[in-house]
């Protein structure tokens, strides 16, 4: 954790009395950590994190955690509409396996077909 503290500190140019000032920890603190004497706890993390602008995962494992899946409960509809439809999975592996040229026209010959059978909706 102590490395990648000081990746992030020397990127941001700052010193351990910056820091210090910043989030109100004191520099014997950032001593011990870096002597091993202790370890950081997590509101300490927290607040090195957000001065830095990264998950305290981050600062434990130099990795972020994995974001949320679906952003939104429409993303998330859609994706289950699609898991549990034959149909919708089977139009998305040809969206993923076909030109993007032929596939635009299989759309708009879909798009054609339903505004001829359906004049009053007003399309899709």
């Amino acid at each position: 954790m102590y490395e990648i503290y000081c990746r992030l500190r020397d990127e941001a140019g700052y010193k351990d009395a910056d820091v210090a000032r910043e989030t109100g920890i004191t520099k014997s603190t950032f001593s011990d950590w870096k002597n091993g004497r202790s370890c950081p706890k997590d509101e300490k993390l927290r607040k090195i994190a957000k001065l830095f602008g990264v998950s305290a995962d981050y600062l434990k494992t130099g990795e972020e955690p994995q974001a949320v899946y679906y952003l939104d409960s429409e993303t998330a509809r859609a994706a289950q509409e699609m898991y549990q439809d034959p149909d919708m999975r089977s139009l998305f592996d040809m969206k993923r396996k076909m030109p993007a040229d032929r596939f635009a026209a299989h759309i708009k010959f879909m798009k054609e077909l339903y505004e001829k059978e359906n004049p009053d909706e007003g399309g899709c």
